[in-house]
């Protein structure tokens, strides 16, 4: 096994999944501190996609399917950039982990105490 392999095994356990509330707590992006949904997460890569947030623009080929053209897209952001919204005070919050009565894993806020789901 290489160096590079055994330094990269395993993607790193995230905070944030597809389909939370987050605020944009960092970066020249437009709106930030409004509350967007998370599209999709990239765990081996540390970043997310946010809606309506670092929208760029794509230049597609032409084929027998679509035109082609110029499309904006969401492009992906650092998960360092991103806060959980507390779901009972609905502003920005940390995550912490811990366990339940029945021993299952869950996410809770800082802020209030309350688990996330």
């Amino acid at each position: 096994m290489s160096k590079k392999a055994k330094n990269h095994r395993f993607a790193p356990k995230l905070k944030i999944k597809k389909g939370d509330k987050v605020v944009v707590i960092a970066g020249a992006y437009k709106n930030r501190d409004k509350v967007r949904d998370v599209l999709e997460v990239f765990p081996d890569k540390n970043k997310a996609i946010v809606e309506d947030t670092n929208i760029v623009k794509k230049h597609n080929k032409p084929t027998q399917d679509s035109p082609g053209g110029i499309n904006e897209v969401p492009a992906p952001i650092h998960i360092s950039n991103l806060m959980l919204v507390d779901p009972k005070t609905g502003e920005p919050t940390r995550i912490g982990r811990k366990r339940t009565e029945e021993g299952k894993l869950v996410r809770y806020s800082k802020k209030s105490g309350e688990i996330i789901e």
